[in-house]
């Protein structure tokens, strides 16, 4: 897999192991457009991502990294616990310029 594949499928820095995984993963755009959805209703962090898709942390972690790339999503400046207790991201859309001022 080519780095240019990056990220509209997933990807992997080094061969071996992690390769093959990226491979082998065949639900990362379904996950993806998930995980957006999910931020579309409002900001979360990766865990409550997670939580309300029934997922594992570990398959929307890297979709958030995706849609990150994309430009789809952004951080806020908020932070909440994640399940171990320590702060993490709140992710939104980011906001299509104009929107703002459709709904003001």
């Amino acid at each position: 897999m080519t780095v240019a594949a990056y990220p509209a499928r997933p990807g992997s820095k080094v061969s071996g192991p992690s390769r093959d995984a990226a491979e082998s993963v065949t639900d990362a755009a379904t996950l993806r457009d998930q995980a957006l959805a999910a931020l579309r209703r409002q900001p979360m962090t990766a865990d409550e991502i997670a939580a309300v898709l029934h997922r594992s942390v570990l398959a929307i972690r890297p979709r958030i990294s995706e849609l990150v790339r994309l430009g789809s999503v952004e951080a806020t400046a908020q932070r909440r616990p994640n399940a171990s207790g320590r702060p993490a991201t709140v992710w939104r859309v980011v906001p299509v310029r104009g929107q703002a001022e459709l709904f003001a």
